[in-house]
Formats: structure tokens, sequence, C-alpha cells
């Protein structure tokens, strides 16, 4: 349930009044990719997630229990964020459990459940203001899915240039989420040729030029 490096550093510019519920946001993200990334068997990461949605649906009416995450949320993001909100970033990684292959579709739909609205919930949670995030997520989300698929032509077939946005100036507020959407952008340039490091010096220094810049 680590961040990677990449988000580490988006984080630390954060606003403090923010940070606590915003890692707790990003840190369920990560506690799905680890469900996939361990699991060795698509039932048994489907039963997992099954478990993460009903308690992430039950932190609306009953305490969490004893899971660091789920306590994180309930302390920090709930009610801006609500558990059945959350859950609904389920479905997303849930779809990629599957054995045919995603159609674009289909992965359209995977982009929006899980980037479309990590973003949308961290906007809310930055108090930012409005923003088309949720395409700047949905372009994050297949960027991510790019360095550790291994179904490379399936992702190739997809369009993603309907997901990129015009290269417009962030606002202040949303700028750590925009330090993630311009790696995004880098990945995909590289799609097919080996990945970025994360937390790489070429990474970390456009990120703090866009935290600067806005672009």
């Amino acid at each position: 349930m680590e961040l990677d490096p990449d988000r580490k550093l988006a984080l630390a510019y954060v606003p403090a009044a923010a940070r606590s519920a915003v890692e707790a946001l990003w840190r369920l993200d990560a506690a799905f990719a680890g469900i996939l990334a361990t699991g060795s068997q698509p039932l048994i990461s489907q039963m997992r997630l099954a478990w993460w949605r009903e308690a992430l649906e039950r932190l609306d009416r009953a305490p969490p229990p004893a899971e660091p995450v789920l306590q994180a949320l309930a302390a920090h993001v709930l009610p801006k964020v609500s558990g059945v909100e959350l859950a609904a970033m389920e479905e997303g990684w849930l779809m990629l459990l599957a054995d045919e292959a995603l159609t674009p579709d289909e992965l359209a739909r995977y982009a929006a459940l899980r980037g479309g609205l990590l973003f949308d919930y961290s906007a809310r949670l930055l108090a930012g203001p409005l923003f088309p995030v949720k395409a700047a997520g949905e372009l994050w989300a297949m960027a991510d899915l790019s360095r550790h698929s291994r179904r490379v032509d399936e992702l190739q077939s997809s369009s993603f240039e309907s997901k990129v946005m015009p290269k417009t100036k962030w606002p202040v507020g949303l700028r750590p989420l925009g330090m993630l959407e311009v790696l995004a952008r880098r990945d995909l340039e590289r799609l097919g040729r080996k990945p970025e490091k994360p937390g790489s010096p070429a990474r970390m220094l456009r990120m703090i030029h866009h935290r600067l810049s806005g672009y």
C-alpha cells in the first residue's frame, strides 16, 4: 500500500490541511493495485476486491474495522467523499481481472472508474476550482496501466488521444494532480518502450516545472 515516488512527490505539494485526506484516498488506490499485483488467482482477487467494496460501503453507517486505510478514510475523507462513492472505484479494478482482452470501450470505463473518480475525489478534498480533472485522471489511469500491464497490444489499440486534454494552465490548488497528469503524457508518448523509473530525476524536474508554471 506504499505510494510510488511520483505520487509521494505530488503529495508533498498538497496543502497540509488536505494532505492526510488525499494520502488516504491515494492509498486506497494503491491497496486495490496491490490486490491485483499479488493475486495469482483471479477468483481470490475478486473476493478480496469484493471485501473492500463492502467495507467501503459500510463506512457510511458503521465505524471502520481495524484496517489502516479504512480508518484513515473514515477519519479524513468522509463525509466529503462517501463510502459508497469510494466503493465505485472497485469496479474499475475488477474489469482488469477479465481473461479476454478489454475493448477500447471497456478500457475507457476502467479509466473513468479508476482515474476519473480518483482525480474527481482528490479535487473535492483539495477544494479546488472547477477544472476538467476527470479527463486528466482517465489519462493518468491509462498511463499507469501501460506501465504495469503486459497486454501492450490491447493498450495500443485504444484511443489515448481522445483523453488528452488541451495543454491548459492548471490552477494552483490542483497542481498536485496536474503533476501526475504531465507524467501520464510522458508515459503514453513512450508507449511500447521501456518506461521511465518512478522518481527519476527527469520526472521530478518535470513535476516541479509544472508546479511552478501550471503547464
